[in-house]
């Protein structure tokens, strides 16, 4: 797969965007899940739907799920629903955003959400 993933953990790796076009190939790599965390619009016209990407995702057999994240304004919510999202979809999943990163940090609050959840 030519995209760069960065593997996370052995259950979810992150991406820079992606298009419709990437689908098959996110498939190929074994990937059962993807997660959208770029909002709509946010990289103007150029930037595919997410509505496009999730049609492309669903024809290569693939669960999508489209939790647009605003970069710098990550919330507790927004934290709880990726966690929520991680130990609910099929798995291996990948999350994509314009970088990487804020999948990144998601996954980073994610996981201290659901480490707490499992200490209780």
């Amino acid at each position: 797969m030519s995209i760069p993933v960065v593997a996370m953990s052995e259950i979810l790796s992150v991406a820079p965007q992606l298009r419709p076009e990437d689908m098959a190939a996110v498939a190929q790599a074994g990937f059962r899940s993807v997660i959208i965390n770029r909002p709509d619009l946010e990289g103007g016209p150029e930037q595919p739907l997410s509505a496009d990407v999730l049609a492309a995702a669903d024809t290569a057999g693939l669960e999508g799920v489209y939790q647009p994240v605003v970069s710098g304004a990550l919330t507790q919510a927004d934290a709880e629903r990726f966690a929520e999202l991680v130990q609910t979809l099929p798995q291996p999943i990948l999350a994509f955003c314009r970088s990487g990163t804020r999948c990144s940090i998601l996954y980073r609050a994610a996981s201290e959400i659901l480490g707490q959840e499992s200490a209780d």
